[in-house]
């Protein structure tokens, strides 16, 4: 396990410097402290840092469905955002729908006060290892 509490090694979530503070039946929370280079030239955090955080989040989510899978991609995304980022950041996200191959899911971002920073949502599939010859 890596020490970000992810149970898969991902450099780019080491970078942003993500933690994971849940992960299971279909649901994940991730958090996020800002360093000075995840800002913006407003002293916000940047978008392609918040919309990082949420897609971590949602295909952790997704991830949660199958403990036997070793990743999931990203296929989709959309990231609506409504309001300056901040401080902490915590991300939820909820696989809110599971077909044969791919699954749905839904979040949010929010600040530590409650507030609504960005939803977003996604199509992922899961990644599993390769029979052995």
């Amino acid at each position: 396990m890596s020490g970000t509490g992810f149970d898969i090694r991902m450099p780019f979530v080491e970078h942003l410097g993500l933690q994971l503070l849940e992960k299971a039946d279909g649901r994940a929370r991730v958090r996020l402290d800002p360093r000075p280079e995840h800002l913006n030239s407003w002293s916000a955090v940047h978008g392609g840092v918040l919309l990082s955080i949420l897609d971590v989040a949602l295909s952790s989510s997704a991830r949660a469905l199958d403990p036997t899978c070793i990743g999931a991609t990203t296929v989709e995304m959309k990231v609506n955002f409504l309001a300056a980022a901040r401080g902490t950041v915590l991300a939820e996200g909820r696989a809110t729908r599971a077909g044969r191959t791919l699954i749905f899911a839904e979040g949010e971002l929010v600040n530590s006060d409650g507030e609504v920073l960005a939803k977003g949502n996604g199509t992922f599939k899961l990644v599993y290892p390769r029979p052995q010859d």
